[in-house]
């Protein structure tokens, strides 16, 4: 099971923004730690941390925060309707659009998937694949 992620921010406030937007619809909970922000979902019985958790904060290193050429983060949301209001609420948030909700012909006929870049210009892609949504041409 993954555990956590990081993604690195020059601008944690910016980058904390655009997080937030993105993450709190889908049940992640917004914590400020001593390097940054944590996203996590509430304790689960019998898991110490739940699903994934999202560290944003500067490199532990020093040095400036960089894009990582072919990462990508995903999300999972359970509607189309959700993937299109998380996409829009991560535009609004400060990220920018690497590619408009809707369905893609390399991928399955469930997946459904909009693609953004945070302010720093990482990838995220949030996406349905949830079969009552329904398929590509239906």
């Amino acid at each position: 099971m993954l555990s956590y992620i990081r993604v690195g921010s020059n601008d944690i406030p910016l980058s904390g923004r655009f997080y937030t937007a993105i993450l709190t619809p889908l049940g992640y909970r917004k914590k400020e730690v001593p390097n940054g922000i944590e996203f996590a979902f509430p304790d689960l019985p019998g898991r110490s941390r739940g699903p994934a958790a999202v560290y944003v904060g500067k490199p532990y290193d020093g040095k400036e925060a960089t894009v990582g050429n072919g990462s990508m983060t995903a999300f999972q949301a359970e509607t189309h309707e959700m993937v299109r209001n998380l996409h829009a609420a991560g535009l609004q948030a400060g990220g920018s659009d690497e590619g408009a909700p809707g369905f893609r012909a390399e991928y399955s006929d469930r997946f459904y998937v909009g693609y953004l870049r945070d302010p720093l210009g990482n990838k995220v892609a949030i996406f349905c694949a949830n079969p009552a949504e329904g398929t590509r041409g239906r």
